[in-house]
């Protein structure tokens, strides 16, 4: 279950983390295989060559076991000083088989305890042949062993037994792992850097194809420019004949949608008219003037909604936060000039809503109005981009001083015309245009607690941080 998790998230990382990870891997175990296999290879000769050096001593005291001399009388010389010393882990013996420790003749390096077989019972070869193994000494001493049988004929059959210190094998071998590590360690690293180089040379143009679409998402360009590898040029032209196509859709929607409002204010503006120039009651003629209105009103309300809609999936539309909200508070500093309203205004330079402008006035501009509206002196707005799941996102917050709303009533004003106190001007769409607006755009809206008493109002859509800023 691990092993499936941890594949799933590796599915889910990025092209350059998934090669590094498999180069990693599989040059690891390359290397892994390659040590093990050098270094048995590399003890199997060690073993070989050590192996002719016992032979050369065994062969040469079968040569003194074969002489003709008296079997009393012969002697074993190999003219190795370190069969001479005593426990030096160089040591012969020579005797028959099922001869006791007192009949055997052996080097004077051997004190004591004779030198065990070279195999057990099972693995015994042939009169002639050469067996080799291991063992150990009689101070506990691993030793490398080969022993042969000589046939006498009526003498009998005598064991030829040779052995020598087995570190020389051990230390041989560890200081050749050793160096193969050094050695493959920076082999391995010099493969990680190469890798990393790779990489990076071969994913630089996704890279640069990821600036470019950046750059057509804030507005930068209209299209993604450049020459790109054969491999993804294609990729490249079909993004660009997308971006065409959503384009002329969306200006055919907008074009609709003109249409559409020319066709229905028409008519109500001669309903209008006509009820002014008959003489039909002034009761009856309020009372169309009033639902002429409130259908003008909904009519508004809803081709702008579509229109939003369409636009809200534009790609390379972009608009900068700041110059928009001084434009906003500007106007609304003259319409409530009267309440001498203070607007603290927070706004990082180079602040960006990734939609149109109108749209983004629409929405921000109901809040400042409607904070102002309630306001008695102050009203506080501040902007800053974010990063939700690697996703921009820009946080306006608008705040006032007013009397605020309770929880229960917070939620109930972005119902569509639902207002709670008629004695302030408006038509009570305001708030709901901005919930709609802001859900068009995939973002949201909440009102809160204000810190200044009154309401405070959260719009959460999609942005862009200025170059250089690190959102949270």
């Amino acid at each position: 279950m691990t092993d499936l998790l941890g594949l799933f998230s590796l599915r889910r990382r990025s092209i350059a983390v998934r090669l590094a990870v498999s180069a990693f891997l599989s040059s690891s175990a390359i290397l892994l295989i390659a040590a093990w296999i050098l270094t048995t290879l590399y003890r199997e000769n060690t073993e070989r060559a050590f192996d002719s050096r016992l032979l050369v001593f065994t062969n040469n005291l079968a040569t003194d076991l074969v002489s003709p001399n008296d079997p009393e009388s012969r002697t074993f010389s190999l003219g190795d000083p370190r069969f001479d010393l005593p426990l030096s882990g160089w040591y012969w013996q020579v005797g028959k088989p099922d001869a006791k420790p007192r009949d055997v003749r052996t080097s004077r390096s051997l004190v004591g305890v004779p030198l065990p077989p070279a195999t057990d019972s099972e693995g015994k070869a042939g009169v002639g042949q050469i067996r080799q193994g291991y063992g150990r000494a009689q101070d506990g001493r691993l030793l490398r062993i080969m022993e042969r049988d000589v046939d006498l004929g009526e003498e009998g059959r005598y064991t030829v037994r040779v052995a020598g210190p087995a570190d020389e094998i051990v230390n041989d071998v560890d200081r050749f792992r050793n160096s193969l590590t050094i050695t493959f360690g920076l082999l391995g690293l010099s493969l990680a850097l190469t890798t990393l180089l790779q990489i990076r040379f071969g994913l630089a143009p996704l890279k640069k194809m990821r600036a470019a679409l950046g750059a057509v998402r804030r507005g930068e360009a209209d299209r993604i420019t450049g020459t790109y590898p054969r491999d993804i040029a294609p990729l490249t032209g079909e993004v660009n004949l997308l971006i065409e196509t959503n384009r002329e859709i969306l200006e055919r929607a907008r074009t609709q949608v003109g249409n559409l409002a020319h066709a229905l204010k028409t008519p109500l503006s001669i309903i209008v008219n006509e009820v002014g120039a008959s003489d039909a009651p002034e009761e009856l003629a309020q009372k169309i003037r009033e639902q002429a209105a409130v259908m003008r009103d909904q009519v508004n309300y809803h081709l702008d909604r579509a229109r939003a809609a369409a636009l809200a999936g534009t790609l390379g539309t972009s608009t900068e936060v700041e110059p928009a909200l001084a434009g906003l508070v500007r106007t609304f500093g003259k319409i409530y000039r009267d309440k001498d309203i203070a607007y603290d205004v927070h706004v990082p330079p180079g602040l960006r809503f990734r939609g149109e402008r109108q749209d983004f006035e629409e929405m921000v501009g109901n809040l400042v109005d409607n904070a102002s509206k309630w306001a008695h002196a102050r009203v506080a707005i501040r902007a800053e981009a974010v990063t939700k799941a690697d996703y921009p996102h820009l946080v306006v917050a608008i705040e006032d001083d007013g009397p605020g709303l309770p929880p229960e009533a917070r939620q109930a004003v972005l119902g569509r015309g639902r207002r709670l106190d008629e004695s302030k001007p408006g038509s009570g769409l305001g708030l709901s245009i901005v919930a709609d607006l802001a859900t068009l755009y995939r973002g949201r809206f909440t009102l809160e607690q204000a810190a200044l008493g009154g309401l405070r109002a959260v719009l959460e859509v999609p942005g862009d941080a200025p170059v250089g800023t690190t959102t949270h």
